[in-house]
């Protein structure tokens, strides 16, 4: 498969939101607003591309019996970094995600495309693996996000373009589900997945 085709197959067959169903926590948790879906997006992005790379060059070494605390071990160091340069670059956007960053560890989409691709192919076709589902993953919050920014506030990226309040339940919990439904059905209808 080309290296453009892994990267669209990231976006569109194996987005992990809208088809393959992962990573929801993040995805409920972080999509009050299309900037913190964005900010959780790029996140986890950085640390995909660069585990898939790492784990791609490791894994012929790595014996089976401690293959995925290995996995684990080499994600977390990757997620130390963003940790720190988040602290250090855009403390606001490390505040507002928190405790999301470092469960990006155990994030069943970094952990699965390790195991799924990276660990089975080349280091270009993991890097452009991670770059496809990152992206992926970042525009699914990034729109579920601005979704719920116009609906709940009456804004799109932080900018108010509504008078008075939005519908709260869309800022709240259920409105992330709602919306996380509604998309899906909607990218799966599009792409021809349902």
């Amino acid at each position: 498969m080309s290296k453009g085709g892994i990267i669209l197959k990231g976006l569109v067959k194996d987005n992990p939101t809208f088809v393959l169903v992962l990573g929801m926590c993040p995805t409920l948790g972080t999509t009050t607003s299309a900037i913190n879906g964005f900010g959780m997006g790029v996140a986890t992005m950085f640390v995909l591309i660069l585990s898939n790379i790492f784990i791609s060059l490791v894994a012929g070494g790595i014996p089976d019996k401690v293959r995925i605390p290995c996995y684990i071990v080499i994600i977390a160091s990757f997620v130390t970094i963003l940790q720190l340069v988040m602290q250090a670059f855009v403390p606001s956007m490390y505040e507002v995600l928190g405790l999301f960053i470092p469960l990006i560890v155990v994030n069943c989409i970094v952990l699965g495309r390790a195991e799924a691709f990276a660990n089975k192919n080349g280091v270009l076709d993991s890097a452009c693996d991670g770059l496809g589902v990152g992206l992926g993953f970042t525009c699914a919050l990034t729109l579920i996000g601005l979704v719920r920014e116009i609906l709940g506030s009456g804004s799109a990226f932080g900018f108010k373009f509504m008078e008075g309040d939005g519908i709260l339940a869309f800022v709240l919990a259920p409105g992330a589900f709602f919306v996380l439904a509604y998309l899906m059905v909607i990218f799966r209808k599009l792409t021809g997945n349902l």
